[in-house]
């Protein structure tokens, strides 16, 4: 089994102004296999896993909820934009079609 990594989560590190809208970045280590590929010295397919859905919540309400397949580029990275209202965790989390969840945060400080 390919390797998996806790996910990276990165917003701005200084304190941002309030209502003001904010960049996030998100990169996990995930092989994202379609399940259409063949092992190259078996002949056997290598099994579907992939990440199947990210949530980000924020100020305890998911912001976004997306819904992917198995087409998205191994090792996939997720950029997203918050209105910052108040400072707290920006949590986010990714799910695998094999029922794994990974989860990280990054805080957000308004001043």
């Amino acid at each position: 089994m390919a390797s998996i990594g806790k996910p990276k989560v990165r917003g701005p590190r200084k304190p941002v102004s309030k209502g003001s809208v904010v960049q996030f970045k998100s990169l996990i280590k995930h092989p994202m296999e379609s399940g259409l590929r063949k092992n190259k010295d078996t002949g056997q397919p290598i099994p579907a896993h992939y990440i199947e859905s990210v949530m980000v919540e924020y100020g305890g309400k998911t912001v976004v909820n997306a819904t992917w397949t198995g087409s998205v580029s191994k090792n996939p990275y997720f950029s997203f934009h918050v209105r910052a209202d108040k400072t707290g965790p920006v949590s986010v989390t990714w799910k695998d079609n094999q029922g794994q969840s990974f989860t990280n945060k990054a805080t957000l400080k308004v001043s």
